[in-house]
C-alpha cells in the first residue's frame, strides 16, 4: 500500500515541475532564482527515485506480508512520501498561484505569520533532506530487509498460492455445496448440450462464492462424456507456456500417444501440437480464475472450434472476462440466501451431531454468526469449522462471536479466506487500491452514491487525467472497473441505466479496513469510541457522531480528510482547531452537523478541495472563503446561507456548487436558489450549479460557463428565456437542465437545441405549441433525452402525440401539466419508458392505454386525478408492473379497481380525505 502514497506524491511533483509554475515564480521571486532552479532539479531527482521505488513496491506482493522488517521499512517509506506530498503542496501554493488570490494573500500576510508557509529556501532544504532519506532507505533495504524477490517478473509464488487456493476449493466435500442445485443442473445442461459448435461458458462472481467448487463438482460428473479433458488454474500472473504445459499434462493422461514428447518443445511448437490434438477430439477444458480478457483471447486461439461439441468453461471474478462467453452462457453466482447459509453453517458447526441439529439455546447465536458470513460459502465453511472445535455453550459462542472480525483478520485458520480476498486486492491497479481503501472507511453496509464518491475521489487526488475525458468521467470508469472486479457491489441503477448506488461487501471491507490501519491510510470511528480518539492516518471518518469532540488528538497536523456521517447531533466545536492545526486539509465533509458558523481561519486551508456543509445551520460564509483557490466542490444544499461573499467568484477552479435554500412554513416548504455576486463568468470550470436565482447580471455571463453539465435555474421570468436559450446554446456538454418559473403567469419558451441533454425538468407555464416548435422536443434534438418532467405547464392540447417522438424516454412525469379531459397512449409509443407519473390533473376523466404501448414500463403512479371515476381502459396491457400506485382515489374508484382485471395484490392505494 505504500506504493499508492508514492504514486500520489509522484503525480503532485509532476504538476509542480510543469513549465508554468517555475516561469511564473521566477518573475516574482527574482532573488530566489538560483534556489528555484536547484529546487526544481532536486524535485526531479526525487521523482526519479520515487518512480523506481514505486515499481519495486508494486512487485512486492503478499509474499512479504507480515514480515516485520519489511513492514517497518515500508512505514518509513510512507513517512517520507507523506512529507514529500506536504512539501509539494506548499511549493505549489507558493509559486504556482500567480493569478489567484491565494498567492497575493500569501505575499501580503504569509511571511508575518508564525505558522506561515515555508519559504523557497526552506522547501529546497526539505527536498535535500528527502533525497538523503530516500538514499538511506535504499541502503537500509539492502542491509536489513530480506524480501522474496526472486523471479518477480513471473511471480512464481503467486502462481503457486493461486493454485493452492484453487486446489482447496476443488477438494470441498459434496456436503459443502449447499443451495447450488439449480446452478449445477444448468451448468451440466450447457456442458452436455447436443450442439456441435464449441461453446464458452463463464462462471462469474466475487471470491469466496464457490465458483471453483461448483465447477469442480460438475467437472467430475461430466468429464467422462468427452474424449479428453483438462483442468488448469490460471491465476493473475499468467504464463502462457506454463498453462500450455499444464493443459498437455492433463490431457496426456488419456491420450499420451501424441502429447508424450513435448518436454523439449518451445512455445511455438507447443501451441501447434496442442491445436492439432484438440482439432481431432471432443474436449472439455476448465480455465479456473481468469483475470483479464487478454489471457482468455490468448488461450481461446489454441482451444479451437472443431464442430465436435467441445466446451470451454472459465471461472472469473471479472465481468468483462465473463462477457467473452458464448451468448446466453454466463452464470453469475449470488450469495446464499439466509436459510441455505444457516443450513451450511450447521452442517459444519454440528457435523458430529445427528442431522446437524443446532441446540435450541444456540440458535439465535447460530443465526447471527451465519448472517455475518454474508452468504459466502467459503467463509461459512471455515467459520463453521471454527465453532465446531469450541465448547457448545452460549458463553463460549458469544465470546467467539464478539471477536469474529478479529479472527477473520488474525487467525491462521482463516488464512485461506484472507488470501482469496488479497488476490483480488493485491493486483488492482495502484490508483484503484486507494479508491477501495477509501470506501472501507464508511460504515458497514453504507450506501455509496456515485456522484458523491466521484467528487470525493477527485478531491483526494486519486483520479488521473485520461485524454480529453473529464476527471468525473474517468472516476466513473474507476467505479465501473471496481464493480466489474467485484470489489464493489452495484445495487441500483437510475431509470436510464446509469450506475447510481454501491455497497462494499462486509468481508472485503474488513480486509480493506485492516490495510487502512496498517498503512496509515485512514481511520473510522463509531460514536461510542470517539472520546478515546487516537489518530494515526491521513483521513478520519466519524460514524454517527452524537457527542462533540472538543479536545485535540494526536497527529492532528497530518490530517487531510475529515468526514462526518449519520445525522450527527454534534456542533463539532473542533473545527476552528482543525483549521489552524491541519493546514493541509483537502476534504471537509461536515454535512448534517447543526453548526452555525464557519471560522475565518478556514481561509488558511490553501489545499482544501471539497467543503461539504449540506443540511447544516450555517448562515454565512466568511470572507476568507475567497482564499480557497483550490476548491473544487462547495456543497451548501439546504443550509441557511442566503447570500455569498463577493469573493466567491474568485474560486476559479470550482467545479460543483450546490446551494438550494429550503424554507419551512406551517408544514410546507419552499425552495429557492442563491444569487451569485458580479463575476459569475470567472467560474469557467463550473460543471454543476444548483441552483441559481435568475437575474439580469448573472444571466449576462451564464453563457461563459461552457463546461456546465447540470444546471438549475429558478425564479425565471418569461422575458429571460431568450437570453437563457442563447446561454444554453454555449453549453455543449449540458446533460441536465431544471428551470422553475417565478410564478404561474410567467411563460417558459426555450428555443435551443441541446443534443447531449438527458434530463429536463420544466416547472411553469409552457407557451402554446412549444412541444412542436422547440428543438428540445424534436426527434433529432431530443434523441438523448431520457427523463422529462413537466410541472404546472397548463397545456390544453394532449401532449402525448408530440412527445411520442422522444422514443428514448425512460421517465415521464406530468404534475399539473395538462388541463384536458383525456389522454391516449397509442400502440408503439414510448417503447423504453420505465416510469410514468400522472398527478394533479383535476380535469382528466379518461385515460386510454392501447395494447403494445410502453412495453418496458415498470412503475405507474396515478395521483390525485379527482375527475377519474373509472379504472383506465387497457391498464391490464401494462401488467405485470413492478409498482402500480393509486393515490387519493375515491371509494367508488377503489370498488371498481377491485373488480378489474388487474387483481387485488398488484397495486397500492391511498384514499382521498
Amino acid at each position: 500500500m505504500a506504493e499508492t502514497v508514492i504514486l500520489l506524491a509522484i503525480q503532485k511533483i509532476g504538476i509542480a515541475l510543469a513549465n508554468g509554475a517555475a516561469n511564473q515564480a521566477s518573475a516574482l521571486f527574482v532573488k530566489y532564482g538560483t534556489q528555484l532552479l536547484e529546487l526544481q532539479r532536486g524535485m526531479d531527482r526525487v521523482v526519479r527515485e520515487l518512480r523506481l521505488m514505486h515499481e519495486f513496491l508494486c512487485q512486492m506482493d503478499i509474499r512479504n506480508r507480515n514480515k516485520k522488517a519489511y513492514e517497518i521499512w515500508l512505514g518509513e517509506v510512507r513517512k517520507v512520501a507523506h512529507v514529500m506530498e506536504d512539501m509539494v503542496d506548499e511549493y505549489l501554493y507558493l509559486v504556482g498561484q500567480e493569478h489567484d488570490v491565494g498567492f497575493f494573500f500569501f505575499l501580503k500576510n504569509g511571511f508575518k505569520k508564525p505558522r506561515s508557509l515555508l519559504s523557497l529556501n526552506q522547501i529546497a532544504f526539505k527536498v535535500k533532506e528527502i533525497e538523503k532519506d530516500l538514499s538511506h532507505l535504499s541502503e537500509t533495504k539492502t542491509r536489513w530487509v530480506l524480501v522474496n524477490n526472486e523471479d518477480t517478473s513471473s511471480s512464481d509464488y503467486i502462481v503457486k498460492r493461486s493454485q493452492e487456493l484453487a486446489n482447496i476449493s476443488r477438494r470441498l466435500e459434496e456436503e459443502d455445496l449447499v443451495g447450488v442445485d439449480k446452478n449445477r443442473e444448468l451448468l451440466q445442461q450447457w456442458l452436455a448440450g447436443d450442439h456441435l459448435e464449441r461453446s464458452v461458458i463463464a462462471l462469474l462472481g466475487m471470491g469466496g462464492l464457490g465458483k471453483t467448487a461448483l465447477a469442480a463438482n460438475v467437472y467430475r460428473n461430466v468429464r467422462e462424456k468427452f474424449q479428453c479433458h483438462a483442468w488448469v488454474s490460471i491465476s493473475q500472473t499468467y504464463s502462457r507456456e506454463d498453462v500450455l504445459r499444464n493443459i498437455i499434462k492433463e490431457l496426456s493422461r488419456d491420450k499420451d500417444s501424441v502429447l508424450s514428447n513435448t518436454a523439449d518443445m518451445d512455445i511455438t511448437c507447443l501451441q501447434e501440437t496442442l491445436k492439432k490434438f484438440l482439432e481431432q477430439h471432443k474436449y472439455l477444458i476448465i480455465l479456473d480464475d481468469i483475470w483479464t480478457p487478454e489471457v482468455f483471447n490468448d488461450l481461446s486461439r489454441i482451444c479451437i472450434h472443431n464442430e465436435k461439441g467441445s466446451r470451454l468453461l472459465i471461472t472469473t471474478r471479472v465481468g468483462r472476462v465473463a462477457a467473452l462467453a458464448s451468448q446466453g452462457c454466463i452464470l453469475t453466482l449470488e450469495a446464499l440466501p439466509e436459510d441455505k447459509a444457516r443450513d451450511l453453517f450447521c452442517k459444519k458447526a454440528f457435523s458430529r451431531d445427528t442431522n446437524y441439529e443446532c441446540p435450541v439455546q444456540l440458535k439465535p447465536l447460530s443465526d447471527e454468526i451465519s448472517s455475518k458470513c454474508k452468504g459466502l460459502p467459503l467463509v461459512i465453511v471455515l467459520v463453521g469449522g471454527l465453532f465446531l472445535v469450541h465448547e457448545k455453550t452460549v458463553e463460549e459462542w458469544r465470546r467467539i462471536n464478539s471477536q469474529l472480525n478479529w479472527e477473520l483478520i488474525n487467525n491462521p485458520e482463516f488464512d485461506h479466506i484472507r488470501n482469496v480476498f488479497h488476490l483480488s486486492f493485491i493486483y488492482l491497479p495502484t490508483h484503484l487500491k486507494s479508491c477501495v481503501l477509501y470506501c472501507s472507511l464508511f460504515p458497514e453496509d453504507y450506501i455509496l452514491k456515485r456522484k458523491q464518491l466521484v467528487r470525493l475521489w477527485i478531491a483526494e487526488g486519486f483520479v488521473q487525467e485520461r485524454g480529453e475525458c473529464t476527471l468525473e468521467e474517468v472516476a466513473e470508469g474507476y467505479l465501473k472497473e471496481l464493480t466489474d472486479r467485484n470489489m464493489l457491489q452495484l445495487i441500483e441503477r437510475n431509470h436510464f441505466g446509469r450506475m447510481k448506488k454501491f455497497r462494499m461487501h462486509d468481508l472485503v471491507r474488513e480486509l480493506a479496513v485492516d490495510l487502512c490501519k496498517k498503512n496509515c491510510f485512514g481511520v473510522s470511528y463509531e460514536d461510542q469510541c470517539v472520546e478515546s480518539l487516537e489518530m494515526d492516518g491521513r483521513r478520519l471518518v466519524l460514524h454517527k457522531l452524537k457527542k462533540d469532540i472538543q479536545e485535540p488528538f494526536s497527529n492532528m497536523h497530518q490530517l487531510r480528510t475529515v468526514i462526518t456521517l449519520g445525522g450527527s447531533k454534534s456542533s463539532f466545536t473542533l473545527l476552528p482547531l482543525l483549521c489552524t492545526e491541519s493546514r493541509y486539509m483537502t476534504v471537509l465533509e461536515l454535512s448534517g452537523l447543526p453548526m452555525e458558523k464557519i471560522p475565518d481561519a478556514i481561509g488558511d486551508l490553501f489545499n482544501l478541495r471539497h467543503l461539504g456543509l449540506r443540511g447544516s445551520k450555517v448562515k454565512m460564509l466568511p470572507k476568507t472563503i475567497e482564499n480557497l483557490s483550490n476548491l473544487l466542490t462547495l456543497d451548501l444544499y439546504e443550509s441557511d446561507i442566503h447570500k455569498f461573499p463577493s469573493g466567491i467568484v474568485k474560486l476559479k477552479k470550482l467545479r460543483h456548487l450546490f446551494a438550494v435554500i429550503v424554507i419551512h412554513r406551517e408544514g410546507n416548504f419552499s425552495k429557492y436558489g442563491v444569487r451569485i455576486p458580479n463575476g459569475l463568468g470567472n467560474l469557467t470550470n463550473m460543471q454543476t450549479l444548483q441552483a441559481l436565482e435568475a437575474q439580469d447580471e448573472s444571466l449576462r455571463h451564464l453563457g461563459e460557463l461552457r463546461q456546465m453539465r447540470s444546471l438549475r435555474l429558478w425564479n425565471v421570468k418569461g422575458i429571460y428565456c431568450g437570453r437563457i436559450s442563447e446561454s444554453l446554446g454555449q453549453m455543449r456538454y449540458l446533460s441536465s437542465l431544471d428551470l422553475n418559473a417565478s410564478d404561474n403567469s410567467e411563460v417558459l419558451l426555450l428555443n435551443v437545441c441541446l443534443p447531449n441533454l438527458q434530463k429536463l425538468r420544466l416547472m411553469g407555464r409552457l407557451a402554446e405549441g412549444v412541444l412542436d416548435e422547440s428543438p428540445l422536443f424534436q426527434a433529432d434534438g431530443g434523441q438523448n433525452l431520457y427523463s422529462l418532467s413537466l410541472l404546472w405547464s397548463q397545456l390544453r392540447e394532449d401532449p402525448l402525440q408530440s412527445l411520442s417522438r422522444l422514443s428514448n424516454l425512460t421517465y415521464l412525469q406530468f404534475t399539473g401539466a395538462y388541463n384536458g379531459e383525456q389522454l391516449a397512449f397509442l400502440t408503439g409509443w414510448f417503447p423504453k419508458l420505465k416510469i410514468l407519473y400522472l398527478g394533479g390533473l383535476p380535469n382528466l376523466s379518461r385515460l386510454e392505454i392501447q395494447q403494445g404501448v410502453m412495453e418496458s414500463l415498470e412503475a405507474l403512479c396515478l395521483h390525485n386525478l379527482s375527475s377519474m371515476t373509472k379504472v383506465p381502459a387497457g391498464i391490464e396491457f401494462l401488467l405485470p408492473l413492478q409498482y402500480l400506485n393509486f393515490r387519493e382515489i375515491t371509494i367508488d374508484f377503489l370498488a371498481e379497481l377491485r373488480r378489474s382485471a388487474i387483481g387485488g395484490d398488484r397495486w397500492w392505494y391511498t384514499l382521498r380525505d
